[in-house]
């Protein structure tokens, strides 16, 4: 449900303008999350980011990497994205599923999926880390990111926001708890807790840091 949600519900202009609504305290964690991973990227690094959306967090990506691949499922964001970065010729966007990207093993110096991707795809989350890890070059990072705990209260306020905009459904505030919200047309959003993502990177058989970044968002960092 979730996942179609975002290919087609809440894809392109709404979707921009999910992020055009955020308040101060958001916009700064939406800041932080690109710094973190850009602050990765090594010189002449390429990068590759799984569910990019309209190209918000490429957009800035692009500008510290050599080559920046961006793949979604939703052809309305990509057509956004393929318009706002029109005069970046070092992107490269294509329809992919995240869970099976159409990579050669190896490619990429680093795969990043922000923005609470890994819970907003719905779908298998170790196999998703799985074959991210194995288009991730070896030396090369994995990351994906999820909401602090002390976050909370902030997205709760920006879905509120959303809602009231008409960009979601209306929020079920009795079901909404404990890290996931619960719209009443059927949309959730939940959280990977720290504890989550320890549990998924276990038997991968890399270097994993469970990092905190701008008390706003979890990052799973993955050394291959």
């Amino acid at each position: 449900m979730t996942n179609d949600y975002y290919s087609t519900t809440l894809s392109a202009e709404r979707l921009e303008l999910c992020y055009q609504l955020a308040p101060p305290r958001v916009q700064r964690y939406l800041s932080a999350e690109v710094e973190y991973v850009a602050s990765l990227i090594p010189a002449g690094g390429i990068v590759l980011e799984l569910g990019c959306g309209y190209g918000r967090v490429l957009e800035h990506l692009a500008t510290t990497s050599s080559l920046a691949y961006g793949v979604d499922i939703s052809i309305d964001s990509l057509r956004l994205a393929r318009r706002r970065l029109a005069d970046a010729r070092n992107v490269i966007l294509a329809a992919m599923d995240a869970s099976k990207p159409g990579f050669d093993e190896g490619s990429f110096d680093v795969v990043c999926c922000v923005q609470n991707g890994i819970s907003s795809f719905h779908i298998d989350q170790q196999s998703l880390l799985e074959s991210a890890v194995k288009i991730t070059k070896p030396g090369g990072t994995t990351l994906f990111s999820s909401y602090a705990d002390q976050f909370w209260e902030d997205r709760l306020d920006w879905f509120r926001i959303q809602s009231a905009h008409g960009l979601i459904g209306e929020i079920d505030e009795r079901a909404t708890r404990d890290g996931t919200i619960v719209c009443r047309d059927g949309f959730t959003a939940t959280t990977v807790t720290p504890e989550r993502f320890s549990a998924l990177a276990r038997n991968l058989g890399k270097t994993v840091s469970i990092e905190v970044i701008d008390g706003s968002s979890v990052f799973c960092r993955i050394s291959v």
